[in-house]
């Protein structure tokens, strides 16, 4: 090269002739001094007025310094128990290198050169150090909360992730919240790169499964919970057939809304069915009313009904009892329980009615029964008179007199 070749000086001049008692050159000096003049002695071409780098003096001291440290000659040379001493501090700084800290939320997963190795649960913990063994801290139980669509002013501030397809083929502006964690730390590190993406594409498409599959008035309504456990079952189903690690807490829907151009219509679908609502609760209570009042009606004739029967069965078994006490006595003396029964039935009969008494044979003198017998049942008062017997004519057809007894009144 021509800063090493001797005939040929190069730029930056000829080095300095003589040498030590082992042949090699002495290393080049820079030259004292510093004047503007002498015959150039190391100055530069580009840098007039100053001394100039000597590259190949600066190569040759480097080689002897090295020589020296690792040879152990010469006055400045390092000591190998110098080096031994350093290479152990590296040694040590390296072993410590693998100690950490595992927070309580948190989970280690260990690989041993990029293998998966073991878990580590929270404390102080220790591995081999890099790159034998590596530690990835995965949060276990922070939840971590993705939102999906946003809601904009006009049709053209919206996401097209929020615009969704219901099964009667009408189209809603839906957004939605999922929360999600960390169920399984070494599926969660191996199974996906970004496991944020994952969830979220999973979400979108859960999401879009379920609202082709749902009505659009339940959507608005009151259907909303069904659609989130379905989304957040579907959800579930898929990552773990990934085998994510991912567990879905909860799916949240914030905000469900018609297109701009059809915001008028479904106001009045809605005002529609708030009055269909309101009728059927109008309806739901006159039912009520009613019912409630026809099932007392019901009570009430059923507990009449009841009596009624009571009543019947204990006058039968009274009538049938006192039947068979009759019977009884009738088997025992059949005539006088005739008479006791025509006596008795006569007694209740003529105790209701007006009483003549007519004597039989031989009796002439008429028969004078107490005034109450003859008293109106009205409250006029009547004085019985003593009647005077006449005498009555004989019967021509029957041959003989019959004595007949008048009452006080009878003559009048």
């Amino acid at each position: 090269m021509p800063w090493n070749d001797n005939a040929n000086p190069g730029p930056w001049g000829s080095p300095p002739s003589g040498g030590g008692d082992d042949g090699r050159k002495d290393p080049p000096r820079r030259p004292q001094g510093g004047g503007g003049g002498g015959n150039g002695g190391g100055r530069g071409p580009g840098r007039p007025g100053g001394p100039g780098p000597d590259l190949g003096a600066g190569m040759d001291q480097l080689r002897q310094r090295l020589r020296n440290a690792f040879s152990g000659s010469g006055g400045g040379g390092v000591r190998p128990g110098v080096l031994l001493a350093v290479a152990g501090a590296v040694f040590l700084l390296w072993a410590l290198s693998g100690i950490y800290q595992v927070q309580p939320n948190e989970e280690a997963v260990v690989t041993t050169f990029g293998a998966y190795s073991r878990d580590e649960a929270p404390g102080l913990r220790y591995h081999l150090p890099w790159p034998i063994e590596h530690a990835e801290k995965v949060p276990v139980t922070s939840l971590n909360r993705i939102d999906i669509g946003g809601g904009g002013t006009t049709d053209s501030d919206i996401p097209q992730e929020s615009l969704m397809l219901t099964s009667d083929e009408n189209i809603v502006d839906l957004t939605f919240s999922v929360t999600w964690r960390v169920s399984d730390a070494a599926r969660y590190v191996f199974s996906t790169r970004s496991p944020d993406e994952a969830v979220k594409a999973v979400a979108e498409s859960a999401m879009r499964e379920v609202i082709g599959k749902t009505q659009l008035d339940p959507i608005l309504t009151n259907g909303r919970g069904q659609v989130q456990l379905e989304t957040a079952d579907l959800m579930q189903k898929t990552l773990d057939s990934w085998g994510a690690g991912v567990r879905i807490v909860e799916v949240q829907i914030r905000s469900v809304n018609p297109p701009q151009d059809v915001v008028a219509a479904f106001r009045d679908v809605q005002s529609a069915e708030q009055d269909r609502d309101s009728a059927v609760n109008e309806a739901d209570a006159y039912r009520n009313r009613v019912v409630n009042e026809a099932k007392g009606d019901a009570a009430r004739i059923v507990q009449y009904a009841e009596g009624y029967r009571q009543q019947a069965v204990l006058t039968a078994t009274g009538d049938a009892a006192r039947f068979n006490s009759i019977y009884a006595e009738y088997k025992r003396a059949p005539q006088a329980t005739r008479d006791r029964l025509y006596l008795e039935t006569m007694e209740r009969v003529l105790a209701r009615s007006n009483k003549v008494v007519i004597s039989g044979k031989g009796i002439t003198a008429p028969v004078i029964l107490p005034p109450d017998v003859f008293r109106p049942r009205n409250a006029e008062t009547v004085q019985p008179q003593t009647a005077t017997p006449s005498p009555q004519p004989q019967a021509q057809s029957q041959g003989q007199a019959q004595p007949q007894v008048q009452s006080p009144g009878a003559q009048q």
